[in-house]
């Protein structure tokens, strides 16, 4: 018995150190390592958006001079005066704040409400259908411009908030993901809540939404961030100005100026800085919810 347990025991521990996460160390040297290859991948990924901040604070001539070095010049702020001045700038912010906001829900909505119909559902064709959502992943979103550009004159919204939302809110991509994560809840729960009573909206509402926060909420904030960088539909589907969200925007004052590089840089400041104030709220929340769900790489 104790030449058994002896046996056995190296093949335990080799199997448990294979399924142990891999690490750097304790020590000072590994810590070291590890703090300077994360600041140099940040320093990495700051530096276009530092780059595109010093652009946009010089003048025109300073921006256009030849040389690596960003700040040229006196700093000025008029790249963003001419902005302000050669559009409604608020307006399409508030666009863009509502047209984000009615995307992000309706997709959340329905796309939860699908997922969980694929993973519980037993009607016909749920197979066929779960099929049909995974290839539509593959279709890339350019082939469907025309279509859905006749499907907006067809019912005559073309040149309305509908136009610009409605097309935004089918996501093949997120109903596959909230399906994966709402297969890996046990079904144990919701047949307890069924003995109690519970309808199936109820179990969904009272049993699985609470249980996918983490993925619900990783789900939303990718959908945001999707809707807010929109530029090719709504700059398709909207031709009144005051429609249009602040990329398309942003886009439109400066084409009326030609090619100027401190007043597109300021542009694109302009654009992010909503999403970089929203995620120094929330960077906690984000990062908790694409770590523990694992859509990093989606």
């Amino acid at each position: 018995m104790s030449l058994v347990t002896t046996a056995t025991r190296p093949r335990r521990r080799h199997h448990e150190d294979r399924g142990a996460p891999l690490t750097l160390g304790a020590g000072r040297l590994p810590r070291a390592l590890a703090g300077g290859a994360l600041t140099l991948f940040a320093a990495l990924w700051l530096l276009p958006f530092v780059w595109a901040v010093c652009t946009s604070l010089q003048s025109e001539q300073d921006a256009a001079a030849p040389g690596l070095n960003p700040l040229k010049g006196a700093l000025t702020l008029e790249a963003y005066r001419r902005i302000f001045e050669g559009g409604n700038v608020p307006l399409w912010a508030l666009n863009s704040v509502l047209i984000t906001g009615a995307v992000t829900v309706i997709t959340v909505v329905v796309s939860t409400l699908a997922a969980y119909g694929l993973s519980r559902g037993t009607f016909r064709g749920r197979r066929a259908l779960l099929a049909v959502t995974v290839a539509a992943i593959l279709v890339p979103p350019q082939l469907l411009i025309v279509p859905l550009f006749q499907q907006m004159l067809a019912f005559d919204l073309v040149d309305t908030y509908w136009a610009v939302i409605l097309p935004q809110t089918v996501a093949p991509m997120m109903v596959f993901v909230l399906k994966r994560f709402f297969d890996a809840i046990p079904r144990e729960l919701e047949e307890a809540a069924r003995l109690d009573g519970a309808s199936e909206l109820q179990v969904f509402r009272s049993v699985v939404l609470p249980l996918s926060r983490p993925i619900v909420a990783a789900v939303s904030v990718f959908v945001l961030i999707g809707a807010w960088n929109n530029f090719l539909w709504p700059y398709i589907v909207t031709n009144d100005p005051d429609l249009m969200t602040l990329p398309v925007g942003l886009a439109t004052v400066k084409d009326t100026f030609g090619l100027v590089y401190a007043q597109s840089m300021a542009s694109a400041v302009v654009a992010a800085a909503p999403l970089i104030v929203v995620f120094l709220f929330f960077q906690r929340r984000v990062v908790r919810s694409v770590a523990t769900t694992g859509l990093g790489g989606a």
